[in-house]
C-alpha cells in the first residue's frame, strides 16, 4: 500500500474514533521500499538514499519500510482504555515479544534503545565487549485526543540491505544491526505471522472482530 494513502486512511480513522464515529482498528499493511523520518530525526535529509523519504508525525528517528515487513498501524482509544503512554508502549512491546515467542524467537526490550531486540552471539561484539544485538521490530507512535496512530514494524522477510543507507532509529554502534524472522531461520509467511499477531493482540488488548 502506498505510504501516503496508508497515512491518510489511518489519520482519518483516528479522527473518527476520537469523534466517537468509528470503532478502534489495526491496519496490517506492507509498503513499497521507502524511508520515514520521525519527529526526532532532525530537519536535514540524508544524502544518497535509494528510496523516497517521507516526513511523518510519529515519534522516533529514521527507519526503513518495505516488502516483507509487516506494518501495524494501531488506532486505539486510550481515553477509554487507559490514558498512559508508557503503559501503551509497554503493551505494544509485549505484543511483539509474545508474537516472536510463538516462532521460538526471544525478543527483548531495551530501556536505552526503542524497539525489540534479539541477542546475536554469532556476531562480533562491540569494542568494549558488549554483546551483539539486532533489532527485529521498530516502534513509533503518535497520540492525538488520546487516540493512538502509527505503530510498529516487524521484520518478517525484508531485504535487510535496504537498511544500509541509514542508522535505523539513530543506532550507529557496529554491534547493533537489523534482523528478521527469515534471517533467524524462521521461514514463515506473512499470513502465518498475521494470525499470530491477531491472537497475541487479543491476549493483551482484548477481542477483535
Amino acid at each position: 500500500m502506498p505510504y501516503e494513502a496508508a497515512v491518510a486512511a489511518m489519520e482519518a480513522r483516528a479522527e473518527a474514533i476520537a469523534a466517537g464515529e468509528a470503532a478502534e482498528a489495526v491496519f496490517l499493511v506492507e509498503h513499497p521500499p521507502l524511508y520515514t523520518a520521525g519527529t526526532s530525526a532532525g530537519h536535514t535529509d540524508p544524502a544518497g538514499l535509494r528510496f523516497p523519504l517521507y516526513r511523518t508525525g510519529r515519534g522516533g528517528q529514521l527507519t526503513y519500510h518495505g516488502p516483507g515487513q509487516r506494518i501495524c498501524y494501531v488506532m486505539l482509544d486510550l481515553s477509554r482504555r487507559a490514558p498512559d503512554l508508557r503503559g501503551f508502549v509497554a503493551a505494544l512491546e509485549a505484543w511483539i515479544v509474545a508474537t516472536l515467542a510463538d516462532f521460538d524467537v526471544h525478543g527483548e526490550r531495551r530501556e536505552e534503545r526503542v524497539g525489540i531486540w534479539v541477542a546475536r552471539p554469532d556476531k562480533p561484539r562491540g569494542q568494549a565487549g558488549e554483546p551483539a544485538e539486532d533489532k527485529i521490530a521498530a516502534i513509533g507512535i503518535r497520540v492525538r485526543r488520546w487516540v493512538s496512530f502509527h505503530g510498529l514494524a516487524l521484520n518478517v522477510a525484508p531485504d535487510l540491505s535496504h537498511f544500509a543507507d541509514i542508522a535505523p532509529c539513530g543506532v550507529t554502534a557496529t554491534h547493533f544491526g537489523v534482523t528478521s524472522l527469515h534471517d533467524l531461520g524462521r521461514s514463515v509467511t506473512m499470513g502465518e505471522v498475521d494470525l499470530v499477531l491477531r491472537g497475541e493482540f487479543e491476549a493483551i488488548f482484548g477481542a477483535t472482530d
